[in-house]
Formats: C-alpha cells, structure tokens, sequence
C-alpha cells in the first residue's frame, strides 16, 4: 500500500466510536485528541500509539479516513466492538494522484417483521392497515434475531444493520434482542425518532438510523435532523437514503418506501448530508430483495460522490455481485446482503461472503511490521 507521499502536514482528529454505553465509554477516551505531524509519521505515530496492526485508509472526496478497528486497549476498556476512526482533514497530496487503497466491507442485516426475522421485497410494504397481505416474504426464520446478532458477533462482522419493518411491539422487542446479544455491533432503524434513539443507543445500538422523521412533506427537515444531532451526536447518526428511480434520478423514499420525496440522490445532497451523519445507507428499492443483480449506478454514483461511509443494498444475488459492487464503487462501497444468503433461504452460502469479507479487509491494511 502506498501512503501520502507528499509529506505535507495534516491535523489528525481521533475519535472513539463508543457503543452505547454513554458517558463511561465517552470516559474511557483515550487522552490523545489530535496531532499535526506529516501524513507519513502520523500515519506511523497513530500506528503504534494504538497498538493496531490493521489501518484501512479510504480517499473521499477531499478528504482521507483511517480505520482501526478493535484497538488494544478497547476491551480493557469495555468497549466491544469499538473502532477508532481518523480524519484529515489537510493534506497537501490532494489533487487526483492515486496514494490511497481502499476496502470494501460486508454488513449484515437482520430485518424484522412482527417479530420475526424476514426477507421482503421492499417495493411491496405498505402500511399495516392491510395487514400485511401486500408483503412478498421471501422467507421467514425460526431462529430469533439474538441468534442472528450472535451468530455475526462470532463472525466479527460491525456495522449491521437491524431494521424494524413495521412499529409493532413484537418488532420492537426482537429487536432489542438482537442489540443485547451483539453490544456495539449493530445499527438499528426503522421508527427512530428523537423520542427514543436514546433508548437504542442505551440498549446497544452504536448508531440510530433514520430516514422517514426527518422528511417532512416530502422534504428534508433540518430542524429536526439538527436536534437529532444534539441528541445523539453525528458520530452515532446513520441517514438511510434508500431510493428509486423517477424520471431519471434517484429520488429518496420515505414511509417504507411508498412515498418519493423531493430529495435527490445526487453529488449536492451527499456532500451537504454528510454534515449531519456518520455514515449512509442506500437501498437500491428497485431491486430490494428481487435477486436480478445490483443497481450498478447507483452503486457508482455514491462511490464517486459519498465524503463518508456508505452501505449499499439491493439485488446482490451471486459472488460476482459482490465484485461488481467493489469496482462500480471504487471500493469505497459497503455492500449489505439479504434475500440471497443461505441463512435467509437463498443459494449465496453465508460462510462465503465471510471469506470474502475477511479478504477484502487485508486490502489496504498497514501492519505495524511495515513501519
């Protein structure tokens, strides 16, 4: 892997992503805040400083990411599941030269409905009014959502995600279940607003994802959004974007994916969302849970334009997929699998993305043995 090799100065800010566990985690904080060195020897301070072998080094538009997961001293710390994540946010190696490799991530999923664990095709929800009879099922578990988040734990897969499909209190309660089992591993959404994303995080979310509370009439509703961010923090904050196509644009939809808004998905919108959140997360609804393949473009649009993390979902249905999401996205693109897994019914074995998964991980990593 090639790092900057300009040897200009850049200012470092160190965060630890706590995990629910509040103000004993935000206590927990190591007491390095931020260094200005140049990008090679902070590259190599931060390195030994965190005692962490693995430095994953993304190129997002202007700016440069590093993140290094499961740092020495987190579990003395009580702070499963935690990583750390640096932010340039000045260096003079800007300007198109390639001096960044990248990784691609597998995010798990667990989406629940009335209790159960489920797969569904997203462009067939609709409201409970009808009971449900509207719903495609792909497939419905006998194993709970906790077995599920165990199961990802044992794995070592962060960052999934836990998706209530409906407001129903079997829903809400599978759901905390799944959050006990994996502390700081996993997202939740679906319902969240400021009324009770504290208790998610509370009960073991690392993050709340929103989308429908904080559309308004079919618009972005950035009183809310910001109160949202005083609440939670930005660093806990995940704003799904899922979307459709209308006229030739992706186009947000909200009220479980019934409703377009008039919000784009586009280089605008991703840069000015980006302010209010860590991280976004994009349902390609056209092709949700239908195992037709991906939605290419769109996994391009947000590998070119997205300044932060993003995680893909939708139609991922074979091994090749997962590749074509890696260069559409220029492997700046989680990529989130559903309908096709063999724990959800399907033909793609679990284990396998695993595999790949942990393969891709070693790409861009910097041991300590390299400095």
């Amino acid at each position: 892997m090639r790092l900057c090799p300009c040897d200009g100065v850049f200012e470092a800010a160190v965060r630890c992503r706590a995990i629910g566990l509040g103000a004993r985690a935000r206590e927990s904080l190591p007491p390095w805040q931020s260094v200005e060195h140049s990008c090679r020897s902070a590259a190599l301070a931060l390195s030994r400083w965190l005692a962490a072998a693995p430095v994953v080094w993304w190129r997002m538009a202007s700016k440069y990411v590093a993140r290094v997961p499961s740092p020495w001293w987190a579990p003395q710390r009580r702070l499963v599941g935690s990583w750390v994540s640096v932010c340039s946010v000045k260096c003079g190696a800007l300007g198109g030269r390639d001096v960044v490799c990248a990784a691609v991530s597998f995010r798990p999923c667990i989406d629940i409905h009335k209790g159960k664990v489920k797969q569904i095709v997203g462009s067939t929800l609709r409201d409970s009014s009808n009971d449900g009879m509207e719903l495609v099922t792909n497939f419905e578990s006998d194993k709970s959502p906790a077995e599920f988040a165990k199961s990802y734990k044992e794995d070592e897969l962060l960052g999934g995600h836990v998706i209530m499909l409906g407001s129903d209190p079997a829903s809400q309660a599978a759901a905390l279940e799944a959050l006990h089992a994996y502390p700081g591993g996993l997202q939740v959404g679906g319902g969240i607003n400021l009324q009770n994303a504290m208790s998610y995080l509370n009960e073991g979310a690392s993050h709340v994802i929103v989308t429908s509370y904080v559309l308004s009439d079919g618009k972005m509703n950035i009183e809310r959004l910001t109160k949202l961010v005083e609440l939670v923090g930005k660093q806990r904050l995940v704003l799904d974007l899922s979307c459709r196509k209308k006229d030739g644009r992706y186009t947000i939809v909200t009220d479980r994916w019934q409703k377009f808004s008039d919000v784009f998905v586009d280089e605008p919108a991703l840069e000015y969302l980006a302010a209010f959140a860590d991280e976004f997360l994009v349902h390609g609804v056209d092709v949700e849970g239908k195992r037709l393949g991906i939605d290419e473009e769109l996994v391009e649009l947000l590998g070119h334009h997205s300044p932060i993390p993003v995680t893909y979902a939708g139609g991922v249905s074979t091994m090749d997929d997962l590749e074509r999401i890696k260069k559409a996205g220029k492997s700046r693109v989680d990529v989130t699998v559903g309908s096709a897994l063999d724990i959800f019914g399907g033909d793609l074995p679990y284990k396998d993305v695993v595999l790949w998964h942990k393969k891709q991980s070693m790409v861009g990593q910097v041991s300590r043995n390299m400095w």
